[in-house]
């Protein structure tokens, strides 16, 4: 039997009235974290120390874990992680707002990287190449950096590859994000446009699209979708390839949404920093090395982590830039270098290595 209006008007009184309650109660706890959160950054700083480390990755995951584990309402758990990220990230800023560089401008990829790891209450701070993210993180200009390592369609970012060899830097974190892009332009039709810009991932991501709806259409390269976003803006034209986000920052038509060529198109992100996070319970491990030319040489290399069921989860070449047909290696392999099986592992690699490095051990994301 169906409520009267009355009777109807009266429940959701009674439901809304609950919702204030439970409302007040959220708030007073997040106030109540809050002050926990000021107090840890007063333990950190006793003494008017100035090189206190206040983000801790591990410790960050372990929480959004336990959400996760925890979680048994109607919110999956993602959307439940997600909630404490923010809440997590505006209690780390009355500790210390993290600045963290990304390739810019504001609307790229990167940008929203650094959202999803850092939450909205980071402070991003745009730099024009990947060369200056690892250079702003270098200098301390900022605290943390995220640059793209692996697109699922176009493979590795080169530059991002070849900073990673120089740097003094440590991988710290690893964000993987759902690519799916637009092409924007002022122009709503698709006749219109003349020349395409964007970054040359985006464009090899959408490289059969393009070639079968605007054949023949020139395409240009720039430093980023972002910056492709902003050039569309005063010529009609051009198109973009960038993110629904750039279309709305740069007041840009979207002619066309999800024009990418593989439907799962994802890239790996990394977060750069000065500090080793401790083990998480759930980290992996990256490492560059190069070998010597001889027959068993990557095997070697490999069994080193096999007869100690040892997970390698990834393995990319690339030519060295120090001798012709040599190559250089990046392994991510499961667990955390200060792990005995881990560490053991890496030393008997290392002895095998003409050239090694260890590029971080960081946790594996709970958010997806």
């Amino acid at each position: 039997m169906s409520l009267s209006a009355e009777q109807e008007k009266v429940q959701l009184l009674a439901i809304r009235n609950e919702i204030d309650a439970i409302d007040a109660q959220i708030q007073t706890l997040i106030s109540q974290r809050a002050r926990c959160a000021q107090k840890v950054a007063d333990i950190k700083t006793q003494g008017g120390k100035v090189e206190a480390v206040f983000y801790r990755p591990e410790r960050e995951a372990q929480v959004l874990r336990a959400v996760k584990a925890r979680n048994e309402g109607v919110l999956s758990d993602n959307d439940m992680a997600r909630l404490f990220r923010e809440i997590m990230s505006a209690c780390l800023a009355l500790e210390q707002p993290m600045k963290v560089a990304y390739l810019g401008p504001e609307g790229s990829y990167t940008h929203a990287a650094v959202l999803k790891q850092f939450g909205s209450f980071a402070q991003p701070y745009a730099v024009s190449t990947i060369d200056d993210v690892f250079q702003a993180v270098e200098t301390g200009a900022t605290h943390y950096g995220m640059v793209p390592v692996e697109n699922s369609t176009e493979g590795v970012v080169n530059a991002t590859q070849a900073n990673l060899i120089q740097t003094s830097l440590k991988v710290t974190g690893e964000v993987e994000l759902a690519i799916h892009h637009c092409l924007l332009s002022k122009s709503s039709e698709l006749s219109a446009i003349k020349k395409v810009v964007a970054h040359a991932q985006a464009l090899g991501q959408c490289r059969t699209w393009l070639k079968n709806h605007l054949p023949g259409v020139d395409l240009e390269a720039v430093d980023s979708n972002a910056l492709a976003a902003k050039m569309a803006q005063n010529d009609p034209s051009l198109a973009a390839i960038a993110s629904q986000q750039a279309a709305v920052l740069y007041a840009l038509n979207i002619v066309k949404s999800h024009i990418e060529d593989t439907r799962d198109n994802t890239t790996k992100f990394w977060v750069l920093g000065a500090e080793l996070p401790a083990p998480s319970g759930e980290d992996k491990t990256a490492l560059v090395l190069s070998m010597p030319n001889r027959a068993g040489a990557l095997f070697d290399i490999l069994s080193s982590f096999a007869k100690r069921e040892i997970s390698m989860t990834r393995i990319v070449s690339r030519p060295s830039s120090d001798k012709k047909w040599d190559y250089v290696f990046f392994i991510d392999i499961a667990g955390h270098q200060a792990e005995p099986q881990v560490a053991d592992a890496l030393e008997e690699v290392k002895q095998h290595a003409s050239f090694f490095k260890l590029l971080g051990s960081y946790p594996v994301s709970p958010l997806e």
